[in-house]
């Protein structure tokens, strides 16, 4: 693991990442408390444990706080591949830190759009300038695989 860590484009891309996963447990973590706060919950069982069966039901804000977890695994999961991949290709520091950067500002600020439930193009932005790290990740993985082929 030391030798994966001396190359510095991986170590900013596992700082990147690990900062992405512990974004997602947050996530899961307010959903929790949302589902608490709001006393919806989606099993019988933790309703029973939090006054009653009557609290088996949905709520927008917690389907809201679901949908932004889900969608966070939509795109964060292919991004730790992607990033693994193209760390593996040799690309400069400083464009692959601003690729990682940008990716995680973007869904940070993607989140924050939709928890909050911020104006539109605010979210779809924040989502669009995310992918842009991605496709050109994957541009740079293909010729490269391409290239050794």
């Amino acid at each position: 693991m030391d030798a994966m860590l001396e190359n510095p484009v991986f170590s900013c891309f596992v700082f990147y990442s690990t900062m992405l996963i512990l974004k997602m447990y947050t996530i899961a973590v307010i959903t929790g408390q949302v589902r608490l706060r709001k006393k919806a919950f989606a099993n019988p069982e933790d309703a029973e444990r939090h006054g009653g069966a009557q609290f088996c039901r949905t709520d927008p804000y917690v389907e809201r706080c679901r949908r932004a977890h889900r969608n966070d695994m939509e795109n964060i999961f292919p991004f730790l591949f992607l990033g693994a991949i193209y760390s593996m290709t040799g690309p400069s520091l400083i464009i692959a830190q601003g690729h990682f950067l940008v990716f995680f500002l973007g869904r940070v600020v993607h989140t924050v759009a939709y928890l909050l439930a911020l104006k539109p193009p605010t979210r779809s932005l924040a989502y669009t300038i995310a992918q842009v790290p991605c496709v050109s990740m994957v541009i740079q993985i293909l010729l490269t695989v391409c290239f050794y082929i």
